[in-house]
């Protein structure tokens, strides 16, 4: 298997609050892609995509039932301190519910880190060792 990822989705339980989460909150565009029960928000490299939790655990053949830490998060990664907090900022002023507040962190960055609807926790963080390519992409190498 070839070293890509071109999709994320995630199981929403209530799929209207979570889209407009997606395209209020964050202020993200869906694809024209998008169909009544799936929206897709092509990224810089990956698709990102919500969709029932229940038809996602149906597809997948598990069950819809989980609680707790999930075991992963979602980031966005800015370029500066001041963007992290420029980010959270706005993010309260729209009644997001922030779970860590900007800040400095072992690893040498900054971050913060807000919940959607669903409780999937997403990362806000300036990677001082982090460089990005002409497109926004994060470029490791």
């Amino acid at each position: 298997m070839n070293q890509n990822l071109h999709l994320i989705t995630v199981g929403v339980r209530d799929f209207e609050k979570s889209y407009k989460f997606y395209t209020e909150t964050l202020g993200w565009k869906p694809s024209s892609a998008s169909q009544d029960d799936v929206a897709f928000f092509q990224t810089s490299g990956v698709v990102f995509a919500i969709y029932p939790r229940e038809k996602l655990a149906e597809d997948a053949l598990v069950s819809p039932e989980g609680s707790g830490f999930s075991g992963f998060t979602l980031a966005y990664n800015a370029k500066s301190e001041s963007e992290v907090d420029e980010i959270v900022t706005d993010l309260k002023s729209k009644g997001v519910k922030i779970i860590k507040e900007p800040q400095k962190v072992f690893w040498g960055g900054y971050s913060s880190y807000f919940t959607d609807p669903d409780d999937y926790r997403w990362e806000v963080a300036y990677n001082p060792f982090f460089e990005f390519d002409e497109n926004g992409n994060l470029k490791l190498e």
